[in-house]
């Protein structure tokens, strides 16, 4: 402490009152509330954005046990040489697997009254789980059971209640290509058996997606070869890079495609939505980090005669203005760091904190019977906690600059006329 610059002296001082100090004991006290304040702030702001990367990946990742992480499409409306490009495919080293496909929209009917409309994807069964985990998330029937020639077909659990179906049960495809009879054109129908049901925690695929063998959804569409392919990578979150490499790999006729274009407007919704809550949360911290200015005024005020003792002993304006930006600072640095250390905690712990809650009020913020997830998920990125840290300290100090300045304009004379 004796080596320190008599400004951190001081404005070490002001921050914390002694045992003896009645007179400072009350500014001090607002200083811990601002503290306070600009703690629960950021551990508020690191919690609720790890929770919001919980949601997100957790969704993500069940999207993702449908979906493929890239997709090729031939422009022409088939691949016959899809094996080759499977080939070409598998050179990239992030490419893990490839399976072709098939895949068209349909109106599936089932006792001549019930009609849904849903997505067909033909898939080959034994190749399927190189690219998803689709056949992991069968409940009811088996996924092997789509065989070619027998017009079988798995599909979402809420897709097959609203279709009333079990398995076993016949249900009517019909495609929106139809038929030219003498008649007009008539849609092509075909009858399928329900073989299999498979629950991906997904609302949209769970309601609308339904899976054949390939040469069956072939024969329907009159197709002599897959439409496509589907890819599976060793990082999902590097799809568009492999997309753009696999690009320059494929010939022009072939369209590549990662995940994040085939959602773009649902991660753009979340991402949205994590900016936005970026921004209201920020300003919890910004009205706590504000609350210095009101106990900086206050210190200023009662320290009219200190400032103009040391004025007179030769300190500088500017050395006044370090004196109260030290103390505002370090309320928002020591705020900061206390928000980070129980905001990471809490985050880190929430398995195990939020099913405590629970368990002590008697409730659960996630039922089972109404949502897909049953626990809270929390993925903290240090990135987040690194900018919230900055942004909270920032804060704190734009909050110290007026109280300083004002400090600084103090004239002596006038300060010790009626001291």
């Amino acid at each position: 402490m004796k080596n320190l610059p008599y400004e951190w002296m001081v404005g070490l001082r002001y921050t914390r009152a002694g045992k003896r100090d009645k007179r400072n004991s009350f500014i001090s006290f607002i200083s811990l509330i601002s503290m306070s304040g600009i703690a629960l702030g950021v551990a508020a702001l690191i919690i609720v954005l790890s929770v919001m990367n919980g949601f997100r990946k957790e969704v993500t990742d069940r999207m993702l046990s449908v979906l493929a992480h890239v997709e090729v499409f031939d422009k022409n409306g088939s691949m016959p040489d899809w094996q080759e490009q499977a080939r070409k495919a598998m050179t990239n080293p992030e490419v893990k697997g490839t399976a072709p496909f098939v895949q068209t929209q349909a109106m599936l009917l089932h006792g001549g009254e019930i009609l849904r409309p849903a997505v067909v994807r033909g898939v080959l069964p034994g190749q399927e789980p190189n690219v998803s985990d689709l056949a992991k998330t069968v409940k009811y029937g088996s996924f092997d059971e789509l065989r070619p020639g027998e017009f079988n077909i798995v599909m979402g659990i809420d897709l097959a209640r609203a279709l009333q179906l079990n398995l076993g049960d016949k249900v009517t495809m019909a495609l929106a290509q139809g038929t030219v009879t003498p008649a007009g054109v008539v849609p092509r129908m075909r009858s399928f058996t329900l073989v299999g049901v498979f629950v991906a925690g997904h609302p949209e695929f769970d309601s609308g997606l339904a899976f054949i063998h390939i040469e069956d959804a072939q024969r329907m569409l009159r197709l002599d070869a897959p439409a496509g392919l589907r890819l599976r990578l060793a990082d999902m979150h590097k799809a568009p890079e492999v997309a753009e490499d696999l690009k320059k790999l494929f010939p022009p006729n072939l369209t590549v495609r990662d995940w994040s274009k085939l959602n773009a407007n649902w991660f753009a919704a979340v991402q949205t939505e994590k900016k936005m809550m970026f921004i209201i949360l920020t300003l919890i911290v910004a009205v706590a980090a504000f609350n210095l200015v009101s106990t900086l005024v206050m210190t200023v005020t009662d320290k009219q005669a200190d400032i103009a003792i040391l004025r007179t002993l030769g300190a500088s304006p500017r050395s006044i203005m370090k004196i109260f930006v030290i103390q505002g600072a370090l309320v928002g640095v020591l705020g900061a760091l206390l928000g980070v250390a129980g905001g990471v905690l809490v985050a880190l712990n929430i398995d195990v904190i939020v099913p405590f809650i629970e368990h002590l009020l008697g409730v659960q913020f996630l039922s089972k019977d109404i949502y897909q997830i049953s626990t809270v998920p929390s993925d903290m990125h240090w990135a987040d906690v690194g900018v919230i840290a900055v942004v909270s300290v920032l804060l704190a100090f734009a909050a110290t600059l007026y109280p300083s300045r004002w400090a600084a304009s103090v004239k002596p004379a006038e300060a010790l006329r009626y001291e």
